[in-house]
């Protein structure tokens, strides 16, 4: 069983950037896929990037933030991270974290994230 823990979230202006973290704890972090999703009200949880277990080399974003966002992970921390630049009102949103392996897959509690001036 992996413990997921998400921080960083905030209220921030259009433009503004911020950093999410996720720790994890109880399972060997690198061997698992690790992804950022969001989930807006009233709207379905989409996938915003993931990054491929170990070396992390792999990585994939939706459409809408390429180019503004990066996912990296620290294996020595057991964390991964979201750093969202450029930051749009459309970007608010809970953000969850989710690890992943073969059939199992982790969920953290999610942060919320507010982009408004």
């Amino acid at each position: 069983q992996m413990h997921l823990v998400e921080s960083g979230g905030g209220l921030v202006q259009p433009g503004e950037s911020l950093t999410l973290s996720c720790t994890t704890s109880g399972e060997t972090f690198m061997i698992f896929a690790m992804s950022w999703y969001r989930q807006a009200p009233g709207k379905e949880r989409d996938m915003v990037a993931r990054i491929s277990p170990f070396d992390g080399e792999g990585t994939k974003y939706a459409e809408a933030v390429k180019g503004r966002f990066t996912i990296s992970r620290d294996n020595a921390k057991s964390t991964v991270y979201l750093q969202m630049n450029s930051l749009k009102p459309e970007d608010t949103a809970v953000y969850y974290c989710k690890a992943e392996l073969s059939q199992y897959e982790y969920w953290g509690q999610g942060t919320q994230v507010t982009v408004s001036s």
